[in-house]
């Protein structure tokens, strides 16, 4: 894999990964509405699901979805109910309890959250299934070129999420009467909503 076409795919995944979508509105709804904790795990299973179509990608296995077709349909299908159960509990919850929800029985399911997230965005599937092919020749990448293309995928994902999270912070500690916690509260509900039904109507 020559400089350009790793700086043309850094370049491309940074700009798909952070073009707003289902993930990034569930994101920031997850941060507006509980802050920092839990989040880690949601950033972790969305970058292993795009590690997971990257795989796919590179082993040639496109058709794996096509194969597996109802197990990834229950997997979407069972983040998509957890952020609706999520978004009906904020726009219920009283102000002072957007803080203080318990995070601990919340916290797995977060990343198994993220992973559905990534593994039912078309955006993310479309990259990698549809765009790397046109940007990496991938019948002569090596071994050394995959795994520089996954430390690729690793530090744009990351990079690009942690910069989501950090807006979405800096957005909720400038709100703290309860009529703006009502209402972060109720819009990080519709943003889980909106997410939820983004991902089942691919």
């Amino acid at each position: 894999m020559s400089p350009a076409a790793g700086l043309l795919f850094t370049t491309m995944l940074a700009a798909a990964v952070a073009a707003p979508g289902p993930s990034s509105a569930a994101l920031v709804a997850r941060v507006l509405a509980h802050g920092l904790r839990g989040v880690g795990r949601l950033c972790v299973g969305l970058l292993l699901g795009d590690l997971f179509w990257l795989l796919c990608a590179l082993w040639g296995v496109a058709a794996l979805a096509q194969h597996f077709g109802a197990l990834f349909a229950a997997i979407r299908y069972a983040g998509v109910a957890y952020l609706l159960v999520l978004a009906w509990k904020l726009w219920r919850a009283a102000p002072s309890a957007i803080a203080n929800t318990g995070e601990k029985r919340e916290s797995p399911r977060l990343l198994l959250t993220g992973l559905a997230l990534a593994l039912g965005n078309p955006k993310t599937m479309l990259f990698y299934l549809a765009l790397l092919p046109g940007i990496v020749s991938l019948d002569t990448l090596s071994l050394r070129d995959a795994l520089i293309l996954a430390a690729l995928v690793t530090v744009v994902v990351v990079v690009v999420l942690a910069a989501y999270v950090s807006l979405a912070e800096r957005l909720r500690r400038h709100l703290h009467s309860p009529v703006a916690l009502r209402r972060i509260n109720r819009g990080s509900a519709l943003l889980m909503a909106a997410a939820a039904v983004g991902i089942a109507a691919r």
